[in-house]
C-alpha cells in the first residue's frame, strides 16, 4: 500500500504497583531492571502463559484499542522512548514515557485501519528502548475480508561439489496472509533418487509480499552424477509451490565417456545375444539319396544247364 497502514496513539499510561517478584521470562526480552511485554488481562503482571504478541483484529475503517506494559524495577525513574518498527509503520502521539520506581506502566494504544486497507495478516512491533536496550512488543493486525495464501520458490541454484554442496532459493510470499512454510526436499539422478528429505517447517515466518534468500545444506551429494533436484514448499491455507533444478557432480566431457560405455555395453550385449542366435540356427540335413534293390538275373533263350 503506498500509505502507513496503521497509525498507533498513545493515549494514556496508566501507573500500577510493580510486583516485588521477577517476572518469569516472556516472549519479550527482559533486562535486569526493566522489561516490556503486551499487557496482561486481569490487571496482573504479564507472565511466562500470557500474549508473546498482541494481535488485533478488524475490517477497514476500524479503531482497535490495545496495551502494552513497561516495569521499572529499580529504585530510580526510568525514562524510555516508543516507536513504531519495521513491517507496519506506526505513528505515535507520545515518544517518551517516565516509569516511577518499581512500577508498572500499562500504556494503551489505538490503531486505526485504513479504509482501504487489503484483507489479510500485517506485522508490526513498538519498540521500546532505554539506556541502550531496545525491545520489540510484536504486533499483528489482521484485517477482515476474503484472504488468500499464496508462494513461490524462486532462483534455485547448487553450489559446490565434492564434499558438500548447497541448496540456495528464494521464497516469496504472494498473498495477503502471513505463511509459515514447511519444505520438501528430492533429487534423482542417472541411476536413482540420491536425496529425499520429508517436509518440515522452516524457521522463517513470510509476511505478505516478502520475500527471503534460503539455504539447505546437502553434505554428501553424488560425485559422479547428473541430477535434478525438486523443491516443494507449503504453508497454511492451501499454499502450494515447485521448483526444480539440474545439477552435474561432473562435467559433462567426464560423463560423456561413462555414457558412451554404458551405450556400447548394451550394444555389445545386442550384439553378442544376435551372435549366439544366429549360431544355434538348425543347418538343413541332406536327403538320404535313394538305394536300389537287386534284380534277378534273367534266362536268355538257348542257354544250356
Amino acid at each position: 500500500m503506498g500509505r502507513a497502514f496503521a497509525s498507533v496513539l498513545l493515549a494514556a499510561c496508566l501507573v500500577a504497583p510493580a510486583a516485588p517478584a521477577p517476572w518469569a521470562a516472556t516472549a519479550a526480552a527482559a533486562g535486569p531492571d526493566w522489561s516490556a511485554a503486551p499487557a496482561a488481562g486481569g490487571g496482573g503482571a504479564p507472565g511466562a502463559d500470557d500474549r508473546p504478541y498482541i494481535y488485533l483484529e478488524g475490517g477497514p475503517g476500524a479503531v482497535l484499542e490495545d496495551k502494552l506494559s513497561v516495569t521499572n524495577r529499580s529504585e530510580r525513574p526510568r525514562t524510555v522512548r516508543l516507536r513504531g518498527g519495521d513491517g507496519a509503520p506506526i505513528a505515535l502521539a507520545e515518544r517518551r514515557v517516565t516509569v516511577p520506581p518499581r512500577t508498572r506502566a500499562d500504556i494503551p494504544f489505538t490503531v486505526t485501519v485504513p479504509s482501504d486497507a487489503v484483507p489479510g495478516e500485517r506485522p508490526g512491533a513498538v519498540m521500546v528502548s532505554s539506556g541502550g536496550r531496545e525491545i520489540a512488543v510484536r504486533l499483528r493486525l489482521r484485517i477482515s475480508g476474503a484472504t488468500l495464501s499464496a508462494l513461490s520458490v524462486e532462483d534455485v541454484t547448487i553450489q559446490g561439489r565434492g564434499e558438500g554442496a548447497a541448496i540456495r532459493y528464494a521464497l516469496v510470499n504472494r498473498g495477503n496472509t502471513v505463511l509459515t512454510p514447511r519444505l520438501a526436499v528430492r533429487a534423482d539422478g542417472l541411476f536413482g533418487q540420491v536425496l529425499r528429505r520429508d517436509p518440515r517447517t522452516l524457521p522463517v515466518e513470510l509476511p505478505p509480499g516478502k520475500r527471503v534468500r534460503l539455504t539447505e545444506s546437502w553434505p554428501d551429494p553424488p560425485v559422479l552424477d547428473s541430477v535434478d533436484v525438486r523443491l516443494t514448499v507449503t504453508a497454511g491455507g492451501g499454499a502450494h509451490a515447485t521448483a526444480t533444478a539440474g545439477y552435474t557432480a561432473a562435467s559433462w566431457w567426464l560423463l560423456a565417456p561413462a555414457a558412451a560405455v554404458l551405450v556400447g555395453a548394451g550394444g555389445g550385449v545386442w550384439l553378442l545375444r544376435g551372435r549366439r542366435s544366429r549360431g544355434h540356427t538348425p543347418r538343413p540335413r541332406p536327403r538320404p539319396e535313394p538305394q536300389t534293390q537287386p534284380q534277378p538275373e534273367s534266362t536268355g533263350a538257348g542257354a544250356t544247364t
